[in-house]
């Protein structure tokens, strides 16, 4: 938004509904979650401004608002099923049968505390046989940014790992 006379026209529907959409925020999602919600609809409305009905803004903007708490319950409930499920075939392995299954429960239950950012990181690479470069493609990031997620991640999980008091190994990937 290039235009002087936008920007001043955004600021004002900023000023005139931020308190209402935060209010309806507050009621829907809480407290702690409100101000991140409020901040995502007005980005949504930031970027969609030129095709946003100016006449009666209102209504978009808590559908909007109403949409990212919709999705963030949604990005909640797939982290706990990961997490639950990742958690169950940890439990479910018997750690006395063999060393491999011993540190395939550390593996897991380690992946089960990660954020579900790092997770998706790791399993594109370690489940899905993706190469850096084609699960970069996959988050839409470029594949040297893929790579230091990658690496981040794995220090991650090699900390959960310790945690766990069962020693494994994280292999890095040929490139």
């Amino acid at each position: 938004m290039a235009d002087p006379e936008a920007a001043e026209e955004f600021t004002a529907l900023y000023a005139d509904h931020h308190r209402r959409v935060y209010a309806y925020a507050v009621a829907r999602a809480g407290r702690p979650l409100a101000d991140e919600v409020v901040a995502e609809t007005f980005l949504v409305a930031w970027r969609s401004f030129a095709k946003m009905p100016r006449a009666a803004p209102l209504p978009w903007l808590l559908g909007v608002a109403r949409n990212v708490i919709r999705e963030r319950h949604r990005a909640e409930e797939r982290h706990r099923t990961v997490a639950a499920e990742l958690r169950q075939w940890a439990n479910a392995a018997e750690p006395d049968v063999a060393d491999g299954v011993a540190e395939r429960a550390a593996v897991l239950t380690a992946l089960a505390t990660l954020s579900e950012h790092d997770r998706e990181t790791l399993t594109l690479i370690a489940w899905d046989g993706l190469s850096p470069r084609a699960a970069a493609r996959v988050v839409n990031c470029s594949t040297p940014a893929f790579l230091v997620r990658l690496h981040r991640a794995r220090n991650r999980l090699a900390r959960a790992v310790a945690a766990t008091d069962q020693p494994t190994v994280i292999k890095e990937p040929s490139r």
